[in-house]
């Protein structure tokens, strides 16, 4: 675990993703309210439900801007609100 994943763990209190870039390319990782990674059904074995996840916590500037055009331009990230990892609240 880096300390990307152990700080949101210990800071978001509702299912999310976590956003990087990496080699130019946005990547999301599904995670439960209670810090646990999730898999494509976004079942948490931990709590035994199914997650949903409409908030994107991105690790950095360059991530949370490519999440913002995302969800300006295309109806599919519409749903989505995006915040940088430690903000307290989602743009």
């Amino acid at each position: 675990m880096n300390n990307f994943e152990t700080k949101t763990k210990n800071s978001i209190s509702r299912d999310h993703y976590q956003a990087s870039l990496k080699e130019g390319e946005l990547v999301m990782q599904p995670f439960c309210a209670c810090g646990n990674p999730l898999d494509e059904d976004y079942f948490c074995e931990n709590c035994g439900r199914r997650c949903r996840c409409y908030l994107i916590v991105c690790r950095d500037l360059p991530a949370l801007e490519r999440v913002q055009s995302y969800i300006q331009r295309s109806p599919q990230f519409a749903v989505y609100r995006a915040q940088l990892s430690g903000a307290s609240s989602p743009v």
